[in-house]
């Protein structure tokens, strides 16, 4: 599967500068630039379910804004046949690009062999497909969500290294069958698989949803005596569980240790406070070259298969002198 096999492929493919971060309702006029060189653009975003999210859409919006190209945005509420439809109408329109991120793996290959039918390039951004087709798409653009996981995992080890006890883990999943929640669980399991004191005593969805995290995290709390350490594939989901760990009379960060992926403000500012103890970033900071992609595309110009983005990983120590620089 390309995904998995390709993450090796972008190591020389980040000389694109990231910049600038709302979500919209259906199919809507973003910008509109001039020149021969115009490029109208077919976006389908999942959602707007998450700080991240949201700092995604405005990055994509803005970044077409100042490129001068015209953005035909669709917001998918979460769900697949709400992009699949937005697609067939990009193509209707015919659109010099489609661009969209994923609400899950599989399920594309239809919709995206009329795309190509119709001689219309996709590009992936933030999140993959699971096709054995990749003639289906020219580009996927964003983060290698298996070594997030891992990069949380590694965190746990060193925090761990040397103790014997048990550490009870529970787990935040992101929306199932979602590429990052797939990857960010595989890669978790992968680093601690080796080591019988990890144990992942339950592992649930929260659909990367604040409130949902809460209400799984509730629901850990009173099925599980014993949790040492929570791991939450995203920070809307940490930041829930952090409520619900407090209700219950116990100290997030302390009493359980908190795992989170993203790295939006909310999660910087809990983690200067105690309440995060890491935090492995993920940009959704992709507009400015997914434009550069686009133009790229459009000229027939060749195109890395696998674009990456540069992300770090940050701990408490780090995280005051961190916030104020922060984007999102």
């Amino acid at each position: 599967m390309f995904k998995r096999a390709a993450a090796a492929l972008a190591a020389g493919a980040m000389a694109v500068v990231l910049s600038a971060c709302s979500s919209g309702g259906a199919a809507n006029d973003g910008a509109a630039g001039g020149g021969s060189d115009k490029i109208t653009i077919g976006f389908s975003q999942v959602g707007a379910e998450s700080g991240w999210r949201t700092a995604n859409t405005k990055s994509v919006q803005d970044a077409a804004k100042k490129a001068g190209v015209t953005l035909k945005f669709s917001d998918a509420q979460q769900k697949q046949e709400n992009q699949i439809k937005a697609i067939r109408s990009f193509i209707q329109q015919k659109v010099d690009i489609i661009a969209f991120s994923p609400v899950v793996e599989s399920g594309w290959d239809t919709v995206l062999k009329e795309a190509k039918a119709a001689k219309i390039p996709v590009i992936l951004t933030d999140r993959a497909v699971d096709s054995q087709d990749e003639s289906l798409y020219v580009s996927f653009l964003g983060s290698d969500f298996v070594e997030e996981g891992k990069r949380a995992a590694d965190w746990l080890v060193k925090e761990y290294q040397g103790k014997a006890d048990p550490v009870n883990i529970v787990q935040l999943e992101g929306t199932t069958g979602s590429a990052p929640a797939n990857d960010r669980k595989s890669g978790f399991a992968d680093v601690i698989k080796g080591d019988p004191k990890f144990k992942v005593l339950a592992s649930q969805t929260g659909d990367f949803t604040r409130a949902k995290g809460k209400e799984v995290m509730q629901a850990f709390l009173k099925s599980q005596p014993k949790i040492d350490v929570l791991y939450a594939h995203n920070d809307d989901m940490a930041l829930g569980a952090i409520q619900a760990i407090e209700e219950a009379g116990k100290q997030p960060g302390k009493d359980i240790k908190i795992i989170s992926i993203d790295g939006v403000k909310d999660a910087f500012t809990a983690m200067s406070q105690g309440k995060i103890n890491v935090v492995v970033e993920c940009n959704p900071l992709l507009g400015d070259q997914l434009m550069e992609l686009a133009k790229k595309v459009k000229k027939g110009e060749s195109v890395e298969r696998r674009i990456k983005t540069e992300e770090g990983v940050f701990t408490q120590d780090q995280a005051a002198a961190a916030l104020p620089s922060r984007q999102y």
